[in-house]
C-alpha cells in the first residue's frame, strides 16, 4: 500500500466530514435544549474562514482539519454576559449536558446507518462464502469443514457475502472462541459445524491478515494469473520498468501457476533480486527486479516480507458467486442499523480484548493506515469511500464514548458525579483527570504511530 499527497488529501475529506457530523451532534442538540454556542468549528487552530449568525454564534473552518469542536458559553472558561447565563453549560440541567454530550457520538452512529441505509438502496455487491482450501490438521478441519462448503450463517445469524462472514468470524473468535457455522453442502444443509478455538489460540488469530490462516481455512478464489493491473508509485517494479498488461510467468526460470503462489515466493524474496520471465504482448522478456525487504503487516513469523509494488488484475468469480444486497426504501433500514450495531459489538468486544491482553495492539491504527485506506477506498468509487467513512464513524463514535477525560464520555463521567454529589467537582480534581486523559490519549495515538512506521516505515 502507497501512501502520498492523495491519501492526504482523502485523509482529510474523510475527518472534516466526520468531525464536522460529531460536532453538529454537539450543536444541534446544543440549540435544542436551550445552550448558548459561541463558536461550531471544523477544524483547529487560527480560523481559515469565518462567519457570524445572527444570533452571534462563530461558524468556522479551522487551518489544522484533525477534530473540531462546539464551544458553549461557560463561566469555568471565561466571563459570560448577564443575559446569556441561564444558556451558560455549567447552569444547565445536569440531564440537560448529559444528552448534549451524548449528541455527538449519537451523530456519528446516525450516520453510519444512514451511510449503511444508502448503499444497501443502491446495492452493495459481494461475493457468495465458499470455502476454499482447508488446511489439514487445523482448526477447521477438525471441525469438519470441507472445501466447496457455501457457509450460509455464523452464531445463528444468516450471511450471505463474505465480508458479513468475516464480521461474525471475528466476533466469535474475541467473543468466547466458538464459530458456529452452519453450511450448505451439495445443495443441501450439512450438520453444523463448529470450530471451538482454545483460549490460549485466541490472541495469535487477532494478528492482523492472520484470522483465516490460523483457522486453517480460505474462501474460494478462481484462477489469478499474475497480470499487472498497476505498479505502485515508487515500487521496485516500475523502477524495473514493469508495465500494466505485463504478465509474469516465472520468477528465476521457474513457472509459476498464478499470483496466490507468486506472492508467496516474492515474499520469501526481500532483499534479494529476481530475474521475472514476463509476457508484453507477443514478446517474452527477462526482467530482473530488486525485492523490497518491507515489516510483514500480518506480523507473522518472518521478520520482513518481499515486496515489488504491483497490484494485480481482480480474479474474474463467475455470475454464480457473485451477489448484491438491495432492498427498497423502508427494507433498507432494518439491514442498515443491523450493520451499524454488528460493526459496534465487534469493535467494542475487540477493544475490550485488547484492553485485557486478548487481543493484539497492532490492530490500533495510526493516521497513516486511516489515510492509506481511505485513498484506496476513494479509488474504488462512491459506495466503496462511503462504507469506509461509515466504519470509521463507528469507531470515532465509540472512542469519544470511551470514561476518559477530554472525551465526551469523561464529560459524562464528570456530570454524573456532580449529580450524585449534588455539586460540581472541584477545579483541582477536574483539571486532574483533563492531565490524565491527555497522557491515556497520547499514550494511544504513540501506539497508533508506532503501528503505522512499523506497518510503512
Amino acid at each position: 500500500m502507497s501512501f502520498g499527497p492523495i491519501q492526504i488529501l482523502w485523509f482529510i475529506v474523510a475527518i472534516s466530514v466526520l468531525v464536522a457530523v460529531h460536532e453538529f451532534g454537539h450543536f444541534w442538540v446544543g440549540r435544542r435544549l436551550g445552550f448558548k454556542v459561541l463558536r461550531f468549528s471544523v477544524g483547529f487552530g487560527r480560523p481559515l474562514v469565518m462567519r457570524t449568525g445572527a444570533d452571534g454564534t462563530e461558524y468556522a473552518i479551522g487551518m489544522i482539519p484533525l477534530g473540531g469542536y462546539v464551544r458553549f458559553a461557560d463561566e469555568r472558561d471565561g466571563e459570560v454576559a448577564a443575559s446569556d447565563l441561564a444558556s451558560a453549560f455549567n447552569r444547565r440541567p445536569v440531564w440537560a449536558r448529559v444528552l448534549v454530550l451524548l449528541a455527538g457520538p449519537a451523530a456519528n452512529f446516525l450516520f453510519a446507518v444512514v451511510a449503511f441505509w444508502g448503499l444497501y438502496l443502491s446495492g452493495v455487491p459481494g461475493l457468495k462464502p465458499v470455502v476454499g482450501d482447508v488446511r489439514a490438521d487445523s482448526y477447521a478441519s477438525r471441525a469438519g469443514l470441507r472445501s466447496g462448503d457455501e457457509i450460509v450463517a455464523v452464531g445463528g445469524a444468516p450471511v450471505t457475502n463474505m465480508e458479513a462472514t468475516v464480521i461474525a468470524t471475528i466476533y466469535g473468535v474475541v467473543d468466547n472462541g466458538r464459530i458456529e457455522l452452519a453450511v450448505r453442502r451439495g445443495g443441501t444443509l450439512a450438520p453444523p459445524v463448529v470450530i471451538d478455538v482454545p483460549a490460549e489460540g485466541r490472541r495469535a488469530l487477532t494478528e492482523p491478515g492472520a484470522l483465516y490462516d490460523g483457522l486453517g481455512f480460505g474462501f474460494f478464489q478462481p484462477h489469478q494469473p499474475v497480470i499487472v493491473d498497476h505498479t505502485i508509485a515508487g515500487g521496485t517494479a516500475a523502477a524495473a520498468g514493469l508495465r500494466a498488461g505485463d504478465e509474469v510467468l516465472s520468477i528465476n526460470g521457474e513457472k509459476i501457476a498464478g499470483f496466490p503462489e507468486f506472492r508467496d515466493r516474492i515474499g520469501r524474496l526481500g532483499g534479494s533480486t529476481v530475474d521475472l520471465g514476463v509476457r508484453r504482448g507477443t514478446t517474452e522478456l527477462r526482467i530482473p527486479v530488486a525485492v523490497r525487504a518491507e515489516p510483514d503487516p500480518a506480523g507473522g513469523a518472518r521478520p520482513s516480507v518481499g515486496r515489488i509494488g504491483i497490484a494485480p488484475v481482480p480474479p474474474a468469480f463467475p455470475a454464480s458467486m457473485q451477489v448484491v444486497d438491495r432492498y427498497g426504501p423502508l427494507a433498507a433500514i432494518g439491514p442498515a442499523v443491523h450493520r451499524t450495531w454488528q460493526t459496534s459489538a465487534v469493535t467494542l468486544k475487540f477493544l475490550w480484548r485488547m484492553l485485557t491482553g486478548g487481543a493484539s495492539l497492532k490492530n490500533i491504527n495510526g493516521p497513516i493506515s486511516i489515510a492509506t485506506y481511505a485513498g484506496l477506498s476513494a479509488r474504488e468509487g462512491f459506495g466503496s469511500f462511503l462504507m469506509f467513512l461509515a466504519a470509521v464513524s463507528i469507531s470515532l463514535g465509540i472512542l469519544n464514548l470511551m470514561p476518559v477525560p477530554v472525551l465526551d464520555g469523561g464529560g459524562i463521567v464528570y456530570q454524573l458525579a456532580e449529580a450524585v454529589r449534588g455539586g460540581p467537582l472541584s477545579l483541582r480534581i477536574q483539571a486532574l483527570g483533563q492531565q490524565v486523559g491527555i497522557v491515556l490519549l497520547l499514550l494511544l495515538m504513540s501506539l497508533a504511530f508506532y503501528n503505522d512506521l512499523r506497518h510503512f516505515g
